[in-house]
């Protein structure tokens, strides 16, 4: 299946049916969501991975009762950086040129240019860009789960804070941005099922200069 395809077929589950999605799968799209770009390689974010169900099952009256949140199978968290610091910027570039075998100096002045950029600003603005990195993650979990035909709802619809308590994400530095369930449709009783996909016409959706 194309991805194409794979978009045309995925629809955002409202009721999902349970069935346990099998570890490969979810391994497959986890793996996807951590090769998604981010600026600068920062990768500020990370992916919290819920099957809890006494942990879904708390979860769910901060997530307006939507009740894929108990029903999927996985339920992964997507959390940003609450700020860039100059710990966590030397510790990807560190990392990175270990990994790639060249010295520190080979990246010090991007490093330097970055930290310039990113630590005077306020935190609440980094957490944003942060944000913004982990939604491109969101994003491609979403399409390699749709090529996997596994079922998945996008989620903005719950308590930020109320997820940062449960999942004692501020003790790490990290704010809750989205929340993807993964799983499979509940044909039967989801009333999204079936219903034709509707977006924007090409014409009005791509703009040509």
């Amino acid at each position: 299946m194309s991805l194409i395809e794979a978009l045309n077929w995925r629809y955002a589950t409202k009721k999902m049916n349970g069935q346990a999605v099998p570890q490969e799968k979810v391994d497959q799209i986890l793996e996807a969501a951590r090769l998604a770009p981010s600026s600068s390689g920062l990768q500020p974010f990370k992916v919290i991975v819920i099957t809890d169900p006494a942990l879904k099952q708390e979860l769910l009256p901060h997530s307006f009762a939507q009740s894929q949140i108990v029903d999927a199978s996985h339920v992964l968290v997507f959390a940003a950086w609450d700020n860039y610091t100059e710990e966590r910027i030397d510790e990807v570039f560190n990392r990175t040129n270990a990994e790639r075998g060249v010295p520190a100096e080979a990246t010090a002045d991007y490093v330097a240019r970055l930290k310039s950029i990113y630590l005077p600003r306020e935190a609440e603005v980094n957490f944003e860009h942060a944000a913004r990195q982990a939604y491109i993650s969101f994003g491609t979990a979403i399409a390699e789960a749709a090529l996997l035909k596994v079922d998945a709802t996008p989620m903005e619809g719950f308590d930020n804070a109320k997820y940062d308590e449960i999942l004692k994400l501020s003790e790490q530095g990290l704010k809750s941005v989205t929340v993807l369930p993964l799983g499979y449709r509940d044909e039967a009783n989801d009333w999204l099922a079936g219903l034709k996909k509707v977006r924007s016409s090409k014409e009005n959706f791509i703009i040509e200069l």
